[in-house]
């Protein structure tokens, strides 16, 4: 048995994720510098924000409304005949708001935004319609990317604030009419445990996924290689690193910002 082989996959591995660790670092370098051509990235900037924001609200409703249903159900089931009722407004409220209202939007997103952008750019790339941008002496960076980004940072803060305010929503209509507890109980719980905080906790967190999501997006769909199979391959790369970013940076912010 040859004993240096574990060695040597070990080397090419690490070799291999500096290299692309070098690659995303000078790629975010260029996103940055790109920044200030606002004549070139302004005007596409809202319509991204459409495509990606807007687009995006009903799916991010649709996982907020029956998230809301089922903790405030959870609730309950938990604290029968051991914690006061009221309860489940704090424990709805508080879930919602600081954990998976924020990363279950991040999650989707990256789903269905981050994928979009991967596959998008990525045909571009492999169809030579970047290089073709670059001939016509526009930069790509500030064509492409920015506008997608800071549609990113914008719109997916926009859609947790939706999300929030509908997941509390439905576990407040879903005390109501199932546990049979009355609105002064489930609000006495929110309000108990409520701080200012929370919300913008939320807004922090959902202001680095998009920038992770939309970063991600673009950084895999410009570096696709190999036609058709490389788009597909950008974009299952894409929803992946983002979504294990997600996680990462929801364990950053919740050791930096809750201790």
């Amino acid at each position: 048995m040859n004993w240096s082989l574990p060695f040597a996959y070990v080397g090419a591995s690490l070799i291999g994720t500096l290299t692309a660790f070098a690659h995303f670092s000078r790629f975010c370098g260029e996103v940055g510098r790109a920044v200030a051509d606002v004549r070139t990235w302004a005007p596409l900037a809202v319509g991204q924000m459409k495509r990606l924001g807007v687009d995006s609200l009903p799916i991010a409703l649709f996982l907020s409304a029956f998230t809301g249903i089922v903790m405030a159900l959870q609730a309950s089931y938990t604290f029968t005949g051991a914690i006061p009722l009221y309860f489940v407004g704090a424990l709805v409220g508080k879930t919602i708001i600081l954990e998976l209202g924020p990363v279950l939007t991040g999650l989707a997103l990256s789903g269905r935004v981050g994928a979009n952008i991967a596959a998008e750019l990525g045909t571009m790339r492999v169809s030579e319609q970047i290089d073709a941008l670059e001939t016509m002496a526009y930069n790509p960076i500030s064509y492409l990317v920015v506008p997608r980004v800071v549609a990113g940072v914008v719109m997916v803060p926009i859609l947790v604030i939706f999300a929030d305010v509908l997941g509390v929503a439905a576990g407040w209509v879903t005390a109501m009419n199932v546990l049979d507890m009355s609105s002064a109980q489930f609000v006495r719980g929110l309000r108990v445990f409520y701080d200012s905080f929370d919300i913008m906790y939320s807004i922090i967190k959902s202001i680095s996924f998009g920038l992770v999501i939309t970063v991600v997006g673009c950084y895999q769909g410009f570096n696709t290689r190999g036609g058709a199979e490389g788009v597909g391959v950008a974009t299952t790369r894409a929803v992946v690193i983002s979504s294990v970013l997600i996680l990462v940076l929801d364990a950053f912010w919740a050791m930096v910002l809750l201790k």
